[in-house]
């Protein structure tokens, strides 16, 4: 292994060679991960609702996925004849392509235990286990992450059909909407961090010995999941392709290897955000650790390098399960009990925690009682709070009455 690493570091070809095999891990591990979210989803909700579930194909139902886009595959690929052909064929890629994307920059392993970094070597090379750490990385993950608007939206416009064009309209409203939510709870995670950087993130929790959820007071992370939900098009956020049509949404004039690029790219999306979530909340690939009374445990598996992947994975999993349980339990709602949820409630919640956590980095950097500062905020936000639905409430009197005078 010594002569391997020496001929490729004189050679010029070892840094080369990590990033082709990381390129190739983060491709494969993507489809491969998407494909058993599938089984996986289809498997956890038969057994809540007590039915069978995928047994046919391979042990226990593992190759249904493959079967079903071997089927697609050979399925006749359809172009409506009022399509706008090259919209048409674009739109599947546009929100396929960001959730790929955003695997790049989160840190899927590394050894964080005992305050180590999370850097491991590879043919003589420092690096780290993630595609790319972009200093920007949080900012690259929004912008990815907005991109899937347009391939939704187009898809129903270059439709040349009304009803995808309704469910395009209607999923772009939404996901705006929750947008913004989304990004004041990832403030509120930037403001303790100090850092754009997701790896530099992961850092920060491990160096302060405590995970984002409790750094930033639990609420950033219940807004972020559930704006998450909504920016997922998932149960009960999933209005974009509600049953009252009697249509599949934006996609209903889609079939063969198009639809199958937009079935991807919901699962894909659905592992994607978890593992930001635990990237940005619960430490990434950092180890649980707890003290229990006599009990220590350091998180350590002894693994090496691959010790920070395996707790990553089962992070994951515990958020991909939770979406299942969200999708097998949670009645759909309404559309406008959808658009008020993300605009009366979650915006002016992300956004008033953000400005207490900042109050308090106020009082915390000039030797204030930040217990005191807290108070005046959260009376400031409350007094803002109460003015601004005072405000609304008289306006929709004044609406009524102007509509029961004409």
């Amino acid at each position: 292994m010594f002569a391997v690493d020496t001929l490729l570091e004189k050679l010029g070809l070892a840094a080369v060679l990590i990033v082709l095999m990381k390129v190739v891990v983060v491709f494969v591990v993507g489809l491969v991960v998407t494909m058993f979210m599938v089984w996986f989803e289809r498997k956890v909700i038969s057994g809540m609702q007590n039915r069978i579930g995928p047994n046919k194909a391979g042990p226990f139902g593992l190759l249904q996925t493959l079967a079903d886009g071997i089927k697609l595959f050979f399925k006749e690929d359809l172009l409506p004849d009022r399509a706008d052909r090259f919209v048409f064929r674009l739109a599947p890629f546009l929100a396929f392509v960001p959730a790929f994307l955003v695997w790049s920059i989160i840190p899927l392993g590394g050894d964080f235990t005992n305050g180590k970094d999370g850097v491991v070597k590879l043919f003589g090379h420092s690096t780290f286990v993630q595609l790319a750490d972009p200093p920007i990385g949080v900012l690259l993950l929004l912008a990815l992450s907005s991109i899937a608007v347009y391939g939704i939206m187009l898809a129903g416009w270059s439709s040349g059909s009304k009803y995808p064009l309704l469910g395009s309209v209607r999923a772009s409203a939404q996901m705006v909407s929750y947008e913004a939510a989304l990004g004041l709870s990832i403030a509120a995670v930037l403001l303790v961090a100090g850092t754009l950087s997701t790896h530099g993130i992961v850092g920060v929790q491990s160096s302060l010995g405590k995970w984002h959820v409790i750094a930033t007071g639990v609420v950033p992370f219940i807004i972020f999941l559930m704006a998450a939900t909504a920016e997922l098009n998932r149960p009960p956020f999933d209005l974009v392709e509600a049953e009252q049509e009697l249509v599949g949404g934006f996609n209903t004039e889609y079939s063969s290897l198009r639809f199958a690029l937009f079935f991807l790219a919901e699962f894909m999306n659905t592992v994607t955000m978890s593992g930001v979530i635990v990237t940005l909340f619960f430490g990434g690939p950092q180890p649980l650790r707890f003290d229990i009374g006599a009990v220590h445990f350091n998180g350590d598996l002894h693994l090496g390098f691959l010790n920070g992947t395996v707790w990553f994975i089962a992070k994951v999993l515990v958020f991909l399960y939770v979406y299942v349980w969200f999708r097998a339990t949670l009645p759909r709602l309404r559309y406008d009990q959808l658009m008020n949820l993300g605009w009366k409630v979650l915006i002016p919640a992300s956004l008033g925690w953000f400005m207490l956590l900042a109050a308090q980095r106020v009082a915390a950097d000039n030797e204030w009682n930040k217990w005191a500062v807290s108070f005046v905020s959260i009376a400031v936000l409350l007094l803002c709070g109460g003015l601004l639905t005072a405000a609304i409430r008289v306006s929709a009197k004044n609406r009524e009455r102007e509509g029961a005078m004409f």
